[in-house]
């Protein structure tokens, strides 16, 4: 069924526009109400902003966390690489640096003669000879009637009869009676035995040996080689620590090699001088026993004087090769002139009853 519209029947008369409200004369106007545009303008731009990125979160919750991930990841890789930067590459310009820096601030080695003297020096020893009172007594009689035959003579000594007197040392305690004759040694076996040259202590009667630690012994005359100039000791007491030389064969040494002498100069030491093999398979003749010929010798220019004689002869690395045992100047002082010898270590090993090379 059509319903009928409904109309009001009230009639309303229009009235008259409001007024706006005038202020009386003397009274300000109220605020005017608040436009519409600022009613209309709804939230703020950061509220708007805030919401759009949790919404946008909310929808890419799952790639924003990888991404997260990700980031903190290359930070810490970043941050462990500023800590701990990676090694420069060397170039051939750091190289070099490097090397001359080590060559100039690197403490010069020492010298191969210094390292085969530390070698040596603690087996060699002194050799003191000492004279009997009857033999010194004896031996000072015969040298006063040949000064009174030399004075008889103007002085002069043609033949030169003279016995030949032990070299007395430069040094020595006034408290300790002084050795009559000195010389040098070296210690060639664990049992402590002690190769010299005869010569030291051919004149005297009884011997005392210093090794390098000070400690002193009486030795006794064990066994000689006289074609060799060569003599065995065996000290009656031993140091606690004894250190018996290395000894080398002298069939590698060639003129030029290095040596190093150890010994006691003048009763001075122990005392080093080095010099190079200046020859091989020398001769020498001792002038106040010409009947004897010394063979096969090591001729060497490192300083040696009387006290050096029966001292080692060492190779650069310390190893005994020869035996001092005389030096030659054909003026007759009897001091070092550049030109000394040794006999071969072979030898001098034979001295002792064996050959450990």
């Amino acid at each position: 069924m059509t319903r009928k519209a409904l109309y009001s029947r009230a009639t309303r008369k229009r009235g008259a526009p409001l007024a706006m409200p005038t202020a009386a004369e003397g009274q300000a106007l109220p605020p005017p109400p608040p436009s519409g545009d600022h009613l209309d303008s709804g939230p703020s731009i950061a509220a708007s902003t805030w919401g759009a990125l949790r919404r946008f979160a909310g929808r890419h919750d799952r790639s924003l966390l990888l991404t997260a991930s990700v980031l903190l990841s290359l930070g810490a890789f970043g941050g462990y690489e500023l800590w701990h930067p990676r090694p420069h590459s060397l170039t051939q310009d750091d190289i070099n640096g490097a090397v001359q820096y080590t060559l100039t601030h690197t403490p010069r080695a020492p010298a191969d003669s210094a390292l085969a003297a530390a070698v040596i020096s603690p087996s060699v020893v002194e050799v003191q000879g000492y004279l009997s009172p009857d033999h010194a007594a004896a031996l000072a009689k015969e040298a006063a009637k040949e000064a009174a035959k030399k004075a008889k003579n103007g002085g002069k000594d043609e033949h030169d009869s003279s016995p030949q007197l032990p070299d007395r040392p430069l040094v020595g305690s006034p408290d300790e009676p002084h050795p009559d004759a000195i010389g040098s040694g070296v210690v060639i076996t664990d049992s402590g035995q002690i190769l010299t040259a005869l010569h030291v202590i051919s004149s005297t009667d009884h011997y005392v040996v210093v090794f390098a630690d000070g400690t002193k012994s009486e030795a006794e005359f064990v066994g000689a080689q006289p074609e060799n100039d060569l003599a065995v000791l065996q000290p009656r007491k031993l140091p606690d620590e004894l250190k018996p030389a290395t000894l080398a064969s002298t069939a590698g040494l060639r003129p030029g090699d290095q040596v190093v002498a150890s010994g006691f100069p003048f009763g001075i030491g122990p005392s080093i001088s080095a010099g190079v093999v200046s020859g091989l398979k020398r001769e020498f003749v001792d002038p106040h026993h010409k009947d004897q010929k010394l063979t096969n010798l090591i001729q060497f220019d490192a300083a040696v004087n009387p006290g050096n004689s029966g001292g080692p002869l060492v190779n650069r690395d310390g190893e005994v090769v020869g035996i001092v045992t005389a030096i030659a100047n054909p003026s007759g002082a009897g001091v070092w002139a550049g030109i000394g010898f040794a006999v071969p270590i072979e030898n001098a090993a034979r001295a002792v009853g064996e050959n450990p090379l």
